[in-house]
């Protein structure tokens, strides 16, 4: 799947529209979770009985506003509600049963159609939504390749608010991209709060810091915010400018991680990266910050979506001991966090971030072997293009 995403020119009243179709989604998602809270285990609920139980809902008297959605967007609100008691259910299995119990929805942001309810123009320049939420047409803004929107490619529509304005997002049924060349070349990156990554070539990108540096405007804004009185029209203008605010770090964030990762993929056949449980390393209080704002996570699932969409290889590997051991000789040399400068007996001198990352390359070209043989035969076998020499195989060429 593909998502891209258009900013929507709307009216004040298609705005109110949206807004509303947006609850009414939510109203049906509550619904489902309530009806699934209050069952019995005589009365088992499913996601047919939900299905069922929405289309009683539009048909009440009561819930009028119900059936002004249309009915794969109310499809598409019961299978929000029964993905979160399906992800308890799962998470009861593994044994965290505590963990990700359905709850209701205060604030949502999106109402998302199916395959009806919508119809997109002929020039692709804008979309129509054919219910009676009163939403109607609506002017698609952005510099995307409008060609690729094919009506029997789009699964999803969704309509979002944020911050700065509407969106409309296209869900692609695309499940691959032609695949870039091979490039021979391999390499193990290693990320860290001083420098965002250092890969095994000794080649470094700077961290970019987004947070810190727009940590001032923030603070000022919220501290003007805490000023207004709450209910007021200047308070709610406030909040909006802090939530444009932070929306603005989070665009910044993934657009440089995208980009990085995208030139990766791009230029290396293999990518090595070090399986970092962030989530653990997030209950250091005193570089929280900072590790959320590296965003490394975000950026090892682009390194995962750009290799498989693009025919790449792409490995996590344990990073246990890869700052301490030498990438020369193997030998373990103990080193504080403060120590930059990995230096051994044998004389090799290197960077700290430098020598991880070839030791990560090194345990990938071991660990996973097996499974980069089985991709590379397959991708030869499919008479793909490659850049290998005279003699020399892909799987040679791949795993050096």
């Amino acid at each position: 799947m593909r998502v891209i995403e258009f900013k929507v020119k709307a009216t004040q009243t298609q705005q109110v529209a949206i807004l509303e179709a947006i609850r009414t989604g939510q109203f049906i998602r509550n619904k489902c979770l309530g009806l699934w809270m209050d069952s019995t285990k005589e009365d088992k609920v499913n996601y047919a009985s939900l299905c069922k139980f929405v289309t009683t809902l539009s048909n009440n008297t009561d819930t009028p506003f119900v059936s002004y959605l249309n009915s794969t967007a109310r499809q598409a609100s019961a299978e929000r509600a029964w993905l979160a008691i399906s992800r308890f259910y799962s998470n009861c299995k593994k044994g965290l049963a505590q963990k990700g119990y359905p709850k209701f929805k205060k604030f949502s942001r999106s109402v998302e159609y199916k395959t009806s309810g919508w119809k997109l123009a002929e020039d692709k320049k804008s979309i129509h939504i054919t219910d009676k939420t009163g939403i109607g047409k609506l002017k698609l803004i952005g510099s995307y390749n409008r060609e690729i929107l094919d009506k029997l490619l789009i699964k999803r529509v969704r309509l979002i608010k944020r911050a700065d304005g509407f969106y409309c997002q296209f869900v692609l049924d695309l499940e691959r991209i032609e695949p870039f060349d091979f490039t021979g070349k391999e390499v193990g990156i290693d990320v860290g709060l001083n420098h965002f990554l250092t890969d095994s070539n000794g080649n470094k990108i700077d961290n970019p810091r987004f947070l810190r540096k727009a940590e001032k405007r923030l603070k000022k804004a919220q501290r003007q915010l805490s000023k207004k009185k709450k209910g007021s029209n200047k308070r709610q203008k406030q909040k909006s400018k802090v939530a444009r605010l932070h929306l603005k770090v989070s665009r910044q964030r993934k657009d440089f991680v995208v980009k990085t990762a995208k030139a990766l993929i791009q230029s290396n056949d293999l990518v090595v990266y070090e399986d970092l449980k962030v989530c653990n390393m997030l209950k250091n209080r005193k570089l929280a910050k900072s590790i959320s704002d590296a965003s490394w996570s975000m950026f090892t699932d682009w390194l995962d979506y750009f290799g498989k969409i693009h025919g790449k290889f792409v490995i996590a590997v344990n990073p246990q001991y890869t700052s301490q051991q030498c990438s020369s000789c193997g030998n373990i040399v103990k080193k504080t966090l403060s120590v930059r400068t990995h230096i051994c007996s044998c004389g090799c001198v290197l960077d700290r971030d430098e020598n991880a990352a070839k030791n990560l390359l090194q345990k990938a070209n071991t660990v996973g072997r097996t499974e980069i043989q089985a991709l590379a035969t397959q991708r030869f076998t499919n008479g793909q293009t490659t850049h290998c020499l005279l003699g020399e195989s892909l799987i040679d060429k791949v795993t050096g």
